[in-house]
C-alpha cells in the first residue's frame, strides 16, 4: 500500500563512477576567454537552477576574475512552481551573493528575459562607451547559455536564433563572434550591446560521486558517460523524496528501479523482440521526460544558508593539477578492480 511506502533515506554511493568530463574544447574555450577579458565589460555566468551549487564552476572564479559578473540561475521553470518553498529557496540563494544581484530565468518567460536584458542595458549605460559594450556568457555545459542568448536577441532586437541549441552538451564548441542584443542608441551614439557565446566548461574533477550524478542527470555530460539505469535510479530516489505519485501512471511507489523500468516498458510499448523490455530505452526516455519538466519539478541540491560557503570551502586547494592526479588515481583504482574481478 502507498501509505506504508518508505523512500530511501540515502542513495547508495557508487565509487566507480567517472569523476571528470573536462574535455579538450573546454580547456581551449577557457583559455580563449581569458585572452578576451580586456575587451569584456560584463560576464554573465549561467548556473542550473536545479543544481545551484553543483553547477558552480570554480575555474571561472580564478580565470575570469577582475570583471563584474552577473549570475543567472537558468531553467527556473524546471525547478520552481513559485511555491512558498521555492520563494524561500531563492531568497537564500540571493543572500549567498549579496551585495551582488542575481537573477532567476526561464528563457521562455519574457519577464525573466527582460530582467536580464535590463541589467545588461543599465550596465552598458553606466559605462557610457561610444564603441558599445561586449559581454561574455559562460557556464557549465548545457546550462542554457545559448538558449538565453537567443531569447535576449529576440527580446532585444527582434531577431531569430544566433546560437545552436540541443539536448546534449557540446553543441557550442568554439567562442562565437558577438551577437547584438541591444540596438544602437541614437541619443547617446552608443553602438549597442553585444553578447559573446562560449562553450560550456566542465569542472576538472568532480569532488564526489553524487555531484557527478546530479550533473549527468541535468545533462551536463553526455548520456553515454553514466549508465541510464543508474541515472534513473538516482532520479527515482529524488522523486520518492518529493512525491511518488509523480510516476503513478506506470507503477505504484517503489525503490526498485528495475521494477519501475519494467513497468514503463510495458506501459509505453518499449519492448524488443519476444516482448523483452527495452530497459535502456525506457531509462533514456524517463531522463528526457524529467529534463523537460514532465516528471516532477524540484531541485537536486540542498539549499541552505551556509550552502555556498561550504561549497567554496570544499573547493579550497583543489587545483587543476591536483584534479588531474585524482582523475588518474581513480582510473588506476577502476582498472585494478576490473583486474581483480576478472581473476575471481
Amino acid at each position: 500500500m502507498a501509505s506504508s511506502f518508505v523512500p530511501r533515506a540515502v542513495f547508495p554511493p557508487n565509487l566507480n563512477l567517472p569523476r571528470s568530463y573536462f574535455l579538450g574544447h573546454h580547456a581551449a574555450g577557457l583559455s580563449k576567454m581569458v585572452t578576451m577579458l580586456s575587451h569584456i565589460d560584463l560576464i554573465i555566468e549561467c548556473r542550473d537552477y536545479r543544481v545551484p551549487l553543483t553547477s558552480r564552476n570554480p575555474l571561472f572564479e580564478g580565470s575570469l576574475a577582475g570583471r563584474q559578473r552577473l549570475v543567472v540561475y537558468t531553467k527556473r521553470d524546471l525547478g520552481s512552481r513559485n511555491r512558498p518553498a521555492d520563494k524561500a529557496r531563492e531568497a537564500i540563494i540571493q543572500d549567498w551573493h549579496k551585495p551582488q544581484q542575481v537573477l532567476f530565468s526561464d528563457h521562455k518567460s519574457k519577464r525573466d528575459v527582460r530582467s536580464v536584458l535590463e541589467f545588461a542595458k543599465q550596465h552598458a549605460q553606466e559605462l557610457d562607451s561610444l564603441t558599445g559594450s561586449r559581454m561574455l556568457i559562460v557556464g557549465m555545459p548545457n546550462v542554457g547559455k545559448s538558449s538565453l542568448l537567443n531569447a535576449l536577441r529576440m527580446e532585444g532586437v527582434n531577431r531569430g536564433k544566433a546560437a545552436y541549441t540541443g539536448a546534449q552538451p557540446g553543441i557550442t564548441r568554439k567562442i562565437a563572434s558577438g551577437v547584438k542584443i541591444v540596438d544602437r542608441n541614437p541619443e547617446t551614439g552608443s553602438e549597442g550591446v553585444y553578447l559573446v557565446d562560449t562553450p560550456g566548461v566542465f569542472v576538472p574533477f568532480v569532488p564526489d560521486p553524487e555531484s557527478m550524478l546530479k550533473l549527468a542527470l541535468c545533462g551536463s555530460v553526455k548520456d553515454t558517460i553514466i549508465a541510464p539505469t543508474t541515472l534513473v535510479d538516482y532520479l527515482l530516489f529524488h522523486i520518492n523524496k518529493h512525491d511518488p505519485k509523480i510516476y503513478r501512471e506506470y507503477c505504484g511507489p517503489t525503490n526498485d528501479v528495475h521494477e519501475m523500468l519494467n513497468a514503463v516498458c510495458h506501459k509505453t510499448g518499449r519492448l524488443q523482440k519476444g516482448g523483452v523490455p527495452d530497459i535502456e530505452a525506457a531509462a533514456l526516455w524517463l531522463i528526457q521526460r524529467w529534463r523537460q519538466g514532465n516528471l516532477g519539478c524540484f531541485v537536486l541540491d540542498e539549499v541552505e544558508e551556509d550552502g555556498l560557503a561550504k561549497k567554496m570551502q570544499e573547493e579550497v586547494g583543489t587545483s587543476l593539477s591536483q584534479a588531474k592526479k585524482a582523475k588518474k588515481e581513480a582510473q588506476r583504482q577502476r582498472s585494478k578492480t576490473r583486474f581483480l574481478e576478472g581473476k575471481a
